[in-house]
């Protein structure tokens, strides 16, 4: 019998232990193929305007998948290595030289390698229009292509993965010299030392994390230390987050375990003794994989909850940025009734409301405002109180104004806190023909009646103010309309795009919302597809770690069952144990990334509470049957 008959004959046989890690592979695997043939896909490339960017992005999140799934296969080889020390103590003694059973390990980790590579290439092959039919759907478009396999992608795939496989399993091979042979036939009866704990080291692990926290949480455009650390910063919140983690792991719940242990009415009701005692030996061995899982949980959570949340919040943001469907300035009557028949004909949007905004475009100077992102000179766009009632009235907005003077209010939609200029109180000088004239801010709001892209900043004035600037300089009319079904005007939105010169500042809800959804689009798909790959990886770890831990506790499951201790008894004890090791990682990845959520969304200055909690709780639901699905598999290994 050669060895790699005896290295196919091992696969068979532990095929269930290996079952979750060829799944995860292969899945890995699907994603790689997938995102490498997104990036070579013709419809792709037909379709959207920005190709490049899409093929660049599906490089990065290829570089990256890539990076990952090789750590996290050397990670589980050296665990499936590890776990067969007795089997390979045995072949020694039998006489098989070492480089014979390094062999046979090489053979089974490449075999491993060869069938999750065939089957992943498949399966990514018969899914990859699923894929591309998903990308599209996020990204706004309604396009089905044809069913193509890409070359490209699998010649890549190839290479990659056998590469990385060929790696691991010389990594396995190694791994065999280091072993000595009774080491191999006595470690699973190595004695377990109790660790120590440091009533100091557990209080610095929560310091460091609440210091992570609290430097994140700053306001960063108010914040002296930001001004001071700068882009240093996040690098120390990083350091101080992960460090606190790990001692966290490793100390502070040693210490709680100690204190549990103590509380006699818990520790000697039922097995407790048994479930906490073996957490308290073994907790400071799991800290550093705990922590591993932790930070990817964190990262991931971040990730795809940001992305996400730009993905929701994009409709939004388009009507923010454009609350009339259409805006452009009118100079030429001509081309503003062509534009009106050509609407009016158009049978899919109808007419909601059309107004002609007379409006003046004005330098100001701006000094006074102490703005940190607008030079010192702006141009404004000038409209009178009543045209902004109009218009608020149109747009459904319970606000109307009554300016009297020389008193204003600024219309700001992209006003960010600590940058933007600080209007109200303030008084500026509109420079018209060469000659001042004062206003007041009386208001400020943090929308607009005019699309941003045609009139940026607006500014509100008396109708008597607005008279006496109109007749010093020229008016600008400006086309407003509101239509129905506005994110599906593509076709009208082009056909006008191309009937107006490029001075008339086109603005349409179309275009902002369509390019919104495709860059959004793209990223939700990215990082959702990224994520259930860290999710399915991390599980894994934790998976193996803990059947791993199952084999070693085989014989003391044997004994308490023996001595009178239930099947039942066992189980509640196993779920018990499993439950903490999976609930602490999970944990405190939710509140690292609910930490860093609320710092982007401080930052970006918006709402990420619904669809963060709809990761967070989608992500926890696929963590908790992995959970289950261990404490299934660690209940049959100790009872068999």
């Amino acid at each position: 019998m050669t060895l790699f008959s005896i290295a196919r004959k091992n696969i068979k046989k532990n095929l269930t232990n290996y079952f979750l890690y060829i799944g995860s592979m292969i899945f890995s695997i699907v994603i790689y193929f997938t995102f490498v043939s997104l990036k070579y896909d013709q419809t792709i490339q037909q379709t959207t305007d920005s190709s490049t960017k899409i093929s660049s992005a599906f490089n990065g999140a290829s570089v990256v998948l890539m990076i990952f799934v090789a750590v996290f296969i050397w990670y589980s080889n050296s665990f499936f290595t590890k776990r067969r020390k007795k089997e390979v103590g045995l072949y020694s003694l039998l006489g098989v030289r070492k480089k014979q059973i390094g062999r046979m390990l090489f053979y089974e980790n490449f075999i491993i390698g060869i069938i999750a590579l065939l089957i992943g290439i498949i399966l990514g092959s018969i899914l990859s229009k699923v894929f591309e039919t998903i990308l599209m759907k996020v990204m706004g478009y309604d396009v089905i292509g044809n069913f193509v396999i890409s070359p490209q992608a699998i010649v890549n795939t190839v290479i990659v993965f056998t590469v990385i496989t060929v790696i691991t399993s010389i990594h396995g091979y190694r791994l065999i010299y280091r072993f000595k042979l009774i080491e191999l036939f006595k470690a699973e009866q190595e004695g377990e030392i109790e660790p120590k704990t440091s009533v100091i080291i557990a209080i610095l692990s929560v310091l460091l994390v609440g210091v992570g926290y609290w430097l994140a949480l700053q306001n960063i455009l108010e914040s002296e230390v930001w001004r001071k650390m700068g882009m240093v910063t996040p690098l120390v919140i990083i350091f101080t987050v992960i460090l606190g983690t790990y001692l966290l792991f490793s100390t502070l719940t040693v210490y709680l375990l100690k204190l549990l242990r103590k509380n006699k009415h818990h520790f000697w009701n039922g097995i407790n003794i048994v479930s906490t005692s073996q957490l308290l030996y073994r907790i400071k061995g799991n800290a550093r994989t705990l922590t591993i899982i932790a930070v990817l949980s964190a990262t991931t959570l971040t990730a795809v909850g940001t992305a996400y949340s730009i993905y929701y919040n994009n409709r939004m943001n388009a009507e923010i940025s454009n609350p009339n469907s259409m805006m452009f300035m009118a100079k030429e009557k001509n081309a503003s009734v062509q534009i009106k028949e050509r609407i009016s004909k158009d049978k899919d949007h109808e007419i909601v409301y059309h107004e002609t905004v007379p409006a003046l475009l004005v330098n100001a100077d701006i000094t006074s405002l102490h703005s940190k992102i607008s030079a010192d000179k702006v141009e404004y766009t000038i409209i009178d109180n009543k045209t902004y009632n109009q218009l608020a009235k149109w747009q459904k907005r319970d606000e109307s104004l009554s300016l009297m003077g020389n008193e204003a209010v600024a219309l700001d939609a992209g006003y960010f806190e600590g940058l933007s200029p600080k209007y109200v109180g303030s008084t500026i000088s509109l420079n018209v023909n060469d000659r001042s004239k004062n206003i007041t801010f009386t208001d400020m709001k943090k929308f607009n009646v005019l699309n941003l892209g045609t009139a940026g900043i607006t500014v509100v004035v008396s109708d008597e103010f607005f008279s006496n600037l109109a007749s010093e300089t020229n008016l600008v009319n400006m086309e407003v309309y509101e239509l129905t079904n506005e994110d599906n005007a593509k076709t009208l939105s082009k056909e006008i795009q191309s009937m107006l010169p490029e001075e008339a500042r086109l603005s349409s809800f179309y275009f902002d919302y369509a390019q919104g959804m495709e860059s959004s689009g793209l990223l939700i798909f990215m990082g959702g597809f990224l994520g259930l790959v860290f999710l399915a990886a991390t599980g894994s770890i934790i998976y193996f770690k803990q059947l791993t831990e199952a084999t070693v506790d085989k014989e003391r499951y044997e004994i308490l069952h023996k001595i009178g201790v239930n099947k039942k008894e066992v189980k509640k004890s196993i779920a018990k144990q499993i439950f903490f090791i999976f609930a602490m990682p999970l944990l405190a990845g939710i509140a690292h990334s609910i930490v860093a959520l609320i710092a982007l969304s401080k930052l970006m200055q918006t709402n990420l509470v619904i669809p963060v909690f709809i990761c967070i709780g989608v992500y926890a639901c696929m963590y908790i049957a992995y959970y289950f699905l261990t404490v299934r598999n660690y209940y049959k290994i100790v009872m068999k």
